[in-house]
């Protein structure tokens, strides 16, 4: 059960991310990719390289780590109580 603050019933905090697991175009797996990609851009990195080091190709695969926006702060707050 989440608190108002977005603690659980333990009082940590809760740290998730929804990336996608595969690429909605092309079905190829992106999820292990996030972490990787994200740090590196986070820290300055172009992510064209990024994308590039890490062997996404395809431009489908490329737009989901991307474009992807982390939501589920926002979206915390609208969560039911169990």
């Amino acid at each position: 059960m989440l608190e108002e603050d977005g603690r659980n019933h333990t009082d940590r905090m809760i740290n998730m991310v929804l990336v996608p697991v595969r690429c909605f175009t092309c079905g190829a797996p992106l999820g292990h990719l996030w972490e990787k990609f994200y740090e590196r851009v986070k820290n300055g990195e172009d992510p064209e390289k990024v994308l590039d080091d890490l062997g996404v190709k395809r431009y489908c695969c490329r737009r989901m780590l991307v474009s992807h926006v982390q939501l589920i702060e926002e979206l915390v707050h609208y969560s039911r109580p169990v």
